[in-house]
Protein backbone atom coordinates (compact mmCIF):
# COMPACT_ATOMS: atom_id res chain seq x y z
CA UNK A 1 0.00 0.00 0.00
CA UNK A 2 0.82 4.05 -0.53
CA UNK A 3 1.13 6.43 2.37
CA UNK A 4 0.32 9.83 2.36
CA UNK A 5 2.75 11.13 0.41
CA UNK A 6 2.49 8.20 -2.48
CA UNK A 7 5.31 5.99 -1.30
CA UNK A 8 4.99 2.26 -1.10
CA UNK A 9 4.83 1.00 2.17
CA UNK A 10 4.24 -2.82 3.57
CA UNK A 11 1.66 -3.38 5.85
CA UNK A 12 2.42 -2.44 9.40
CA UNK A 13 2.56 -5.04 11.88
CA UNK A 14 2.24 -2.96 15.09
CA UNK A 15 1.66 1.06 15.21
CA UNK A 16 3.49 2.92 17.82
CA UNK A 17 1.23 5.83 19.15
CA UNK A 18 3.35 9.07 20.55
CA UNK A 19 1.70 12.29 21.22
CA UNK A 20 3.87 15.66 21.64
CA UNK A 21 3.82 18.70 23.18
CA UNK A 22 6.51 20.87 22.68
CA UNK A 23 9.23 18.08 22.84
CA UNK A 24 11.45 19.75 19.75
CA UNK A 25 14.77 18.11 21.20
CA UNK A 26 13.39 14.49 21.72
CA UNK A 27 11.65 13.94 18.33
CA UNK A 28 14.82 12.76 16.08
CA UNK A 29 16.07 10.78 19.50
CA UNK A 30 12.49 9.13 19.59
CA UNK A 31 12.37 8.29 15.71
CA UNK A 32 16.14 6.71 15.96
CA UNK A 33 15.48 4.60 19.12
CA UNK A 34 12.11 3.29 17.49
CA UNK A 35 14.15 2.36 14.52
CA UNK A 36 17.13 0.25 16.49
CA UNK A 37 14.07 -1.62 18.50
CA UNK A 38 12.13 -2.35 15.58
CA UNK A 39 14.03 -2.76 12.20
CA UNK A 40 14.31 -6.24 11.51
CA UNK A 41 12.13 -7.63 13.89
CA UNK A 42 8.46 -6.10 13.53
CA UNK A 43 6.74 -4.00 10.45
CA UNK A 44 6.17 -0.88 12.71
CA UNK A 45 4.74 3.22 11.83
CA UNK A 46 5.58 5.41 14.27
CA UNK A 47 2.56 7.82 14.81
CA UNK A 48 3.52 11.31 15.97
CA UNK A 49 0.23 13.09 17.05
CA UNK A 50 1.33 17.12 17.25
CA UNK A 51 -0.85 18.20 19.92
CA UNK A 52 -0.54 22.28 19.61
CA UNK A 53 3.55 22.55 19.81
CA UNK A 54 4.35 26.39 20.09
CA UNK A 55 8.25 24.70 20.14
CA UNK A 56 8.89 24.24 16.56
CA UNK A 57 8.07 20.68 16.96
CA UNK A 58 5.62 20.14 14.53
CA UNK A 59 7.79 21.87 11.97
CA UNK A 60 10.31 19.17 13.02
CA UNK A 61 7.99 16.39 12.72
CA UNK A 62 7.38 17.18 9.19
CA UNK A 63 10.39 17.33 8.30
CA UNK A 64 11.26 13.63 9.74
CA UNK A 65 7.98 11.92 8.26
CA UNK A 66 9.06 13.68 4.79
CA UNK A 67 12.00 11.43 5.43
CA UNK A 68 10.80 8.30 6.86
CA UNK A 69 7.93 6.28 5.43
CA UNK A 70 7.18 4.55 8.70
CA UNK A 71 6.54 7.88 10.58
CA UNK A 72 3.26 9.40 10.10
CA UNK A 73 1.91 12.55 11.21
CA UNK A 74 -1.03 14.44 12.99
CA UNK A 75 -1.52 18.26 13.53
CA UNK A 76 -3.37 19.94 16.02
CA UNK A 77 -3.71 23.63 15.32
CA UNK A 78 -3.84 24.01 19.67
CA UNK A 79 -3.19 22.02 22.48
CA UNK A 80 -6.19 19.35 23.02
CA UNK A 81 -4.79 17.48 25.89
CA UNK A 82 -3.05 13.81 26.00
CA UNK A 83 -6.22 11.55 25.68
CA UNK A 84 -7.42 13.65 22.31
CA UNK A 85 -3.80 13.26 20.72
CA UNK A 86 -3.88 9.60 21.88
CA UNK A 87 -7.51 9.27 20.45
CA UNK A 88 -6.61 10.48 17.15
CA UNK A 89 -3.21 8.10 16.93
CA UNK A 90 -5.58 5.46 17.66
CA UNK A 91 -7.75 6.23 15.04
CA UNK A 92 -5.67 6.42 12.10
CA UNK A 93 -3.33 3.21 13.37
CA UNK A 94 -3.20 0.70 10.51
CA UNK A 95 -2.17 -1.67 12.50
CA UNK A 96 -3.56 -4.73 14.59
CA UNK A 97 -1.24 -3.89 17.41
CA UNK A 98 -0.57 -0.28 18.97
CA UNK A 99 1.48 1.14 21.75
CA UNK A 100 1.50 3.94 23.12
CA UNK A 101 4.70 5.79 24.57
CA UNK A 102 5.78 9.33 25.53
CA UNK A 103 7.99 11.49 23.53
CA UNK A 104 10.35 12.47 26.31
CA UNK A 105 12.39 9.18 26.16
CA UNK A 106 11.56 8.26 29.76
CA UNK A 107 10.41 4.97 28.94
CA UNK A 108 12.58 3.14 26.49
CA UNK A 109 10.94 1.76 23.29
CA UNK A 110 13.00 -1.78 24.04
CA UNK A 111 10.81 -2.81 26.52
CA UNK A 112 8.07 -2.73 24.39
CA UNK A 113 9.44 -6.28 23.08
CA UNK A 114 8.61 -7.74 26.40
CA UNK A 115 5.41 -6.50 26.78
CA UNK A 116 4.42 -7.82 23.07
CA UNK A 117 6.06 -11.32 23.67
CA UNK A 118 3.71 -11.41 26.70
CA UNK A 119 0.57 -10.15 25.16
CA UNK A 120 -0.72 -13.69 24.38
CA UNK A 121 -3.80 -14.50 24.30
CA UNK A 122 -4.85 -11.00 26.76
CA UNK A 123 -6.08 -8.30 25.22
CA UNK A 124 -3.92 -5.60 26.48
CA UNK A 125 -0.69 -5.57 28.61
CA UNK A 126 0.07 -2.40 30.53
CA UNK A 127 3.59 -1.16 32.05
CA UNK A 128 4.07 0.11 35.42
CA UNK A 129 7.14 2.03 35.98
CA UNK A 130 10.16 0.23 38.20
CA UNK A 131 12.99 2.64 39.81
CA UNK A 132 10.79 5.66 38.70
CA UNK A 133 13.59 8.71 37.57
CA UNK A 134 11.03 11.68 38.96
CA UNK A 135 11.46 13.52 42.23
CA UNK A 136 10.19 12.88 45.71
CA UNK A 137 7.27 15.20 44.90
CA UNK A 138 6.34 13.07 41.88
CA UNK A 139 6.67 10.20 42.99
CA UNK A 140 4.62 9.92 46.12
CA UNK A 141 1.83 12.34 44.57
CA UNK A 142 1.95 9.24 41.93
CA UNK A 143 1.47 6.64 44.88
CA UNK A 144 -1.21 8.66 46.03
CA UNK A 145 -3.34 9.19 43.35
CA UNK A 146 -2.73 5.58 42.70
CA UNK A 147 -4.49 4.26 45.78
CA UNK A 148 -7.46 7.25 45.43
CA UNK A 149 -7.81 5.84 41.55
CA UNK A 150 -7.95 2.06 42.90
CA UNK A 151 -10.35 2.74 45.87
CA UNK A 152 -12.87 5.02 42.82
CA UNK A 153 -12.93 2.50 40.12
CA UNK A 154 -12.33 -0.42 41.79
CA UNK A 155 -9.51 -1.53 39.53
CA UNK A 156 -6.22 -2.43 40.58
CA UNK A 157 -3.78 -0.94 38.65
CA UNK A 158 -0.63 -0.35 40.08
CA UNK A 159 0.58 2.29 37.79
CA UNK A 160 -1.88 4.14 35.32
CA UNK A 161 0.42 7.20 34.59
CA UNK A 162 3.21 4.39 32.81
CA UNK A 163 2.89 5.56 29.59
CA UNK A 164 3.70 2.04 27.69
CA UNK A 165 0.67 0.57 26.99
CA UNK A 166 0.11 -1.93 24.11
CA UNK A 167 -3.49 -2.80 23.12
CA UNK A 168 -4.83 -5.40 20.32
CA UNK A 169 -6.21 -2.37 18.16
CA UNK A 170 -10.24 -3.55 17.57
CA UNK A 171 -10.11 -3.70 21.46
CA UNK A 172 -9.40 0.22 22.38
CA UNK A 173 -10.92 1.53 19.32
CA UNK A 174 -14.08 -0.18 20.70
CA UNK A 175 -13.81 2.26 23.84
CA UNK A 176 -15.55 5.68 23.99
CA UNK A 177 -12.78 8.01 24.64
CA UNK A 178 -13.51 10.90 26.55
CA UNK A 179 -10.30 14.35 27.72
CA UNK A 180 -8.55 12.36 30.62
CA UNK A 181 -9.24 8.84 30.18
CA UNK A 182 -5.73 8.20 28.54
CA UNK A 183 -4.72 7.05 32.19
CA UNK A 184 -7.95 4.72 32.72
CA UNK A 185 -7.66 3.22 29.29
CA UNK A 186 -6.79 -0.53 31.45
CA UNK A 187 -9.82 -0.01 33.67
CA UNK A 188 -11.91 0.94 30.98
CA UNK A 189 -11.11 -1.97 28.75
CA UNK A 190 -11.50 -4.15 31.96
CA UNK A 191 -15.22 -2.33 32.27
CA UNK A 192 -15.74 -4.29 29.17
CA UNK A 193 -14.78 -7.42 29.28
CA UNK A 194 -11.35 -7.29 28.44
CA UNK A 195 -8.14 -9.32 29.58
CA UNK A 196 -5.62 -6.86 31.22
CA UNK A 197 -2.24 -7.73 32.41
CA UNK A 198 0.59 -5.90 33.79
CA UNK A 199 4.45 -5.77 33.20
CA UNK A 200 6.99 -3.79 35.34
CA UNK A 201 9.31 -1.74 32.71
CA UNK A 202 12.17 0.30 33.56
CA UNK A 203 11.89 4.38 34.34
CA UNK A 204 14.67 6.39 32.71
CA UNK A 205 15.28 10.13 33.84
CA UNK A 206 14.53 13.13 31.23
CA UNK A 207 17.48 14.55 29.54
CA UNK A 208 16.10 16.79 26.97
CA UNK A 209 12.82 19.43 27.56
CA UNK A 210 10.45 20.11 30.28
CA UNK A 211 7.25 18.27 31.57
CA UNK A 212 4.42 19.27 31.16
CA UNK A 213 2.62 18.03 34.08
CA UNK A 214 2.37 18.58 37.73
CA UNK A 215 0.65 18.55 41.15
CA UNK A 216 -1.04 21.79 40.54
CA UNK A 217 -1.93 21.39 37.18
CA UNK A 218 -3.82 17.56 37.13
CA UNK A 219 -4.86 16.80 40.79
CA UNK A 220 -8.32 18.06 40.94
CA UNK A 221 -8.95 17.40 37.16
CA UNK A 222 -7.48 13.81 37.94
CA UNK A 223 -9.84 13.67 40.73
CA UNK A 224 -13.09 14.25 38.61
CA UNK A 225 -11.73 12.31 35.76
CA UNK A 226 -11.80 9.50 38.43
CA UNK A 227 -15.18 10.49 39.74
CA UNK A 228 -16.39 9.75 35.68
CA UNK A 229 -14.75 6.61 35.69
CA UNK A 230 -16.20 5.17 39.03
CA UNK A 231 -19.82 6.38 37.22
CA UNK A 232 -19.35 4.80 33.88
CA UNK A 233 -18.53 1.43 36.25
CA UNK A 234 -21.61 1.86 37.86
CA UNK A 235 -23.56 1.99 34.29
CA UNK A 236 -21.66 -0.08 31.71
CA UNK A 237 -23.65 -2.35 30.02
CA UNK A 238 -22.06 -6.09 30.73
CA UNK A 239 -20.64 -7.55 27.74
CA UNK A 240 -22.91 -11.00 27.78
CA UNK A 241 -25.69 -9.35 27.21
CA UNK A 242 -24.71 -8.12 23.97
CA UNK A 243 -25.02 -12.02 22.85
CA UNK A 244 -27.71 -13.74 21.42
CA UNK A 245 -29.41 -16.17 23.58
CA UNK A 246 -31.35 -18.96 21.93
CA UNK A 247 -35.21 -19.17 22.57
CA UNK A 248 -35.71 -22.23 23.89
Amino acid sequence: MKDERGRTTAEPEISIVSPVCNELENIEPLVQRVHEVFDGVMRFELILVDDGSTDGSDEKMARVAEADPTVRTVFFPENHGQTSATAAGIRVARAPLLVTIDADLQSDPIDLLPMIEALGEHDAVVGYRLGRKDDFVRRWSSKIANWVRDRLTGDSVRDTGCPLKLFRTEAIRSIPLFEGMHRFLPTLLRYHGFDVIEVGVPHHPRTRGTSKYGISNRALKALLDCLAVRWMRKRVIPAHLGEPIPRK
